[in-house]
């Protein structure tokens, strides 16, 4: 299928979308109002040569969605043996810059956790988030691509993490790490344990990521949303790390408290819960934390929690679609608030 012919698609199959996004407090406002609208998610993209050769094809693609209100991309914009170099960086800014939709972007952990490694450059993990946060958060509180208006925990130094809601749904996107949340040892630096300023920052980004979780909950709560909607770079139910996770939690101990405060927020909110994610680079959609998930051993988390709804997005040599992500209107029948089906690329 061509660009135009699957721009067309798209257009028939997102007809009835369109309302303006708004700030997490605006909904206040006018709790009534919200037809059906639509959003994207792309993940671990682009990976290699080939593909980022590809990415304007791939970004002119979703471009042509026009019913889409946003995008998000939840981490991984280079492959893990790659450098992390300031001019790959610039590139990828350069190419998010030719959005024409808002554009929320999430940190993963191949453009600064693991830049320790020789093949990345060797490079200090903590000064390249410095520079991911220089080069793509120079605006906190505004999106990349098209602006739209995020609340932002730039007062905590951790600008990426944004919320806003629309139609009475609540987003809220974090930074949480693949690498066991960034607690494995930097061994390109010679490093056989975490060293004290990764576990200052881990600590710092933890709790920050645990209060806008919480706030998020809160004021959805506060204003009757329907759904609330977390986005994370990391996997935290990967089910290729599940067997080691079973024989040692330990693997997954910088995930546990978030996944806790997760799993004790959904069950205190009346309405679905979603996590989007990507790190795993295999389309999936399930419950990890539903009661008698082996999920629930690893992260110690009781009798779970139904409400949460988890989808993977496709990456690195999956990424050959977008997640669009339809919201019901306000006036929908039924509980499920979000559907989605994925988009395929026209090249």
């Amino acid at each position: 299928m061509n660009r135009l012919k699957t721009a067309a698609a798209v257009a028939l199959i997102a007809a009835g979308a369109g309302t303006a996004i708004v700030p997490a407090n605006a909904a206040e406002n006018n709790p009534a109002a919200g037809p059906a609208f639509t959003f994207g998610v792309i993940g671990d993209i682009p990976y290699g040569a080939a593909e980022i050769t590809k990415f304007p094809a791939r970004i002119q693609d979703i471009n042509a969605d026009s019913e889409l209100k946003f995008v998000a991309h939840v981490g991984d914009i280079k492959n893990g043996s790659s450098v992390c170099s300031d001019a790959y960086f610039e590139h990828i800014r350069s190419a998010f810059d030719t959005f024409e939709h808002p554009l929320v972007f999430t940190p993963g952990d191949n453009e600064w956790v693991d830049c320790h490694r020789t093949n990345n450059g060797a490079y200090n993990p903590l000064e390249r988030l410095d520079k991911l946060r220089e080069v793509f958060f120079d605006e906190p509180g505004k999106t990349l691509g098209e602006t739209m208006p995020v609340k932002t925990q730039e007062d905590l130094g951790l600008p990426e993490n944004v919320r806003f809601t629309q139609n009475r749904v609540s987003f809220s996107v974090v930074n949480v790490q693949g690498s066991n949340n960034a607690l494995q040892p930097w061994s390109g630096l010679g490093k056989t344990a975490a060293t004290p300023e990764q576990l200052a920052e881990v600590a710092h980004r933890t709790d920050a990521v645990l209060a806008q979780v919480r706030e998020t909950f809160s004021d959805a709560t506060r204003r009757n949303d329907r759904a609330v909607v977390l986005m994370t770079q990391a996997d935290m139910f990967d089910p290729a790390l599940l067997d080691a996770a079973l024989a040692n939690p330990e693997t997954m101990s910088g995930f546990r408290e978030i996944v806790q405060t997760i799993i004790a927020e959904t069950n205190r909110f009346d309405g679905p819960v979603y996590l989007i994610n990507g790190d795993s680079h295999i389309f999936a959609e399930n419950k990890p934390l539903a009661a008698g998930s082996p999920w629930l051993q690893v992260y110690g988390g009781g009798a779970g929690a139904d409400g949460l709804q988890r989808i993977t997005v496709d990456g690195s040599n999956n990424a050959t679609n977008y997640v669009r992500f339809t919201v019901a209107g306000n006036s929908a029948d039924g509980t499920e608030v979000l559907s989605w089906d994925k988009v395929a690329f026209s090249g």
